[in-house]
């Protein structure tokens, strides 16, 4: 099919789902660092199908595993044990960054996992209320579009009424109108006070992104996750930390995002990266969580031996191939690219993210801070039609979501920067 054909039915046979660009924008192959449409035209690709293609896309160790595992066992359920399933357990409970022994649970999805994690944390504290983020995104099921913070993401009308949200700290747009290191992470403290008035006190699990990916890369000041984890923990709740965009690596010398400020999680949760691109979620808790799960649950296609040998193969290429270091290199390299076009465009409010997870925050002015998510949109198209893909997130959506795959080079990282630089002069026409 051509470009017109291909969009024309998925127009006609989808549905609920947004495209990027005026035109949407196919793609029929993929290989490495590039995609192509179906004129061949190739892309570079520096959104990585939302935070996921984290080797690049068709990488032949992946593929050899998952054709090896295709022909050898496809599915039996989680009710009889396998080799791929105890192989990458064993492997995760390893890399667990919180205190050990952990134990795993695999489900197909981000989402499902994080309702994994949720629904374990309530079993083992025989509680039920849990305190999310404003500006947090956790999936698109009905409890984790609950524990969404994004009007447009929360579809349904109909959420569970146990979970309170207290104030992100986004310290770019401090809800508390204070500036950062002299507020003393005073949105720590908020946390504090929800559970004090608006819960029973005793809340099962506290629940974070160490980024906040679709609220457009938040990145907390370095203390937050550690007074956070104090306060819930006095409160005899369990901390989660949502790792589905931040694990793996893509925050650079940490395999997780939370091990970058220091705490200790009770839960993580894993997606995206884990399988490049392939279904699989992971819920990894200490032990004596884990052990709390009893009762009648199976996971049909969580743990299926195609997936978890996949997941095996990519953590395994991340470790050899030394990616979290380069994760942090080659991140440095593009965060400074980055800071130097803020510093030239005066649409540019912020640069913030950790290794090669980047978001470039776009306003119509600096002083007053309002969004400018046309600026953003012409900065897509722009470096779009220069064969660049980025991605885009923030409440306003007016914030580019950078994140390649972490074997990229320093020439892959200048290229995209050189495109955003031309990109970026544009926004500027537009704006004045």
């Amino acid at each position: 099919m051509n470009r017109s054909e291909i969009v024309a039915k998925y127009r006609q046979y989808l549905y609920g789902l947004g495209t990027y660009y005026k035109e949407p924008l196919p793609f029929v192959r993929g290989e490495g660092k590039w995609l192509f449409d179906p004129e061949g035209r190739k892309y570079l690709d520096f959104f990585g199908g939302i935070v996921t293609v984290g080797l690049g896309h068709c990488e032949p160790r992946v593929v050899a595993a998952i054709e090896k595992q295709a022909r050898t066992l496809q599915h039996v359920s989680t009710l009889f044990p396998t080799v791929p399933i105890v192989e990458l357990a064993e492997r995760l409970c390893a890399l667990f960054p919180g205190e050990k022994p952990a134990k795993a649970f695999f489900t197909n999805s981000g989402t499902e996992a994080i309702e994994t994690a949720i629904l374990t944390a309530r079993i083992h504290t025989q509680r039920a209320e849990v305190i999310a983020l404003r500006h947090g995104y956790h999936g698109r099921s009905m409890l984790s579009m609950s524990l969404t913070a994004h009007a447009g993401w929360r579809l349904g009308g109909v959420h569970d009424p146990s979970i309170r949200h207290a104030v992100a700290p986004y310290c770019y747009r401090c809800p508390l109108k204070l500036t950062y290191p002299e507020c003393g992470v005073a949105c720590a403290q908020d946390v504090e006070e929800v559970i004090r008035t608006t819960t029973s006190g005793r809340p099962a699990a506290f629940i974070a992104e160490p980024i906040m990916g679709v609220g457009g890369f938040i990145t907390p000041p370095k203390e937050y996750p550690g007074i956070v984890a104090e306060i819930v923990r006095r409160h005899e709740g369990l901390y989660i930390a949502d790792e589905v965009q931040s694990g793996w690596g893509r925050t650079g010398g940490k395999w997780f995002g939370i091990e970058q400020y220091g705490v200790k999680p009770d839960v993580i949760v894993a997606a995206k990266s884990l399988g490049n691109g392939h279904p699989v979620g992971a819920t990894v808790a200490r032990a004596a969580v884990a052990d709390s799960f009893k009762g009648l649950t199976i996971a049909t296609f969580g743990g299926n031996p195609v997936a978890m040998a996949a997941a095996k193969a990519v953590v395994d290429a991340i470790d050899s191939d030394r990616l979290l270091d380069n994760a942090a290199t080659v991140g440095g390299h593009l965060r400074s690219r980055l800071d130097a076009l803020g510093k030239k465009h005066a649409v540019v409010g912020e640069v913030r993210g950790m290794g090669l997870m980047q978001g470039v925050e776009l306003v119509k002015d600096r002083k007053t801070k309002e969004p400018a998510p046309q600026a953003t949109a012409a900065v897509m198209e722009a470096a779009k039609d220069r064969g660049l893909i980025v991605g885009k997130g923030g409440l306003y959506g007016n914030v580019l979501r950078i994140s390649p795959p972490l074997n990229i080079t320093a020439a892959d990282a200048d290229q995209a920067a050189d495109v955003l630089d031309q990109a970026l002069t544009e926004a500027d026409k537009l704006k004045a």
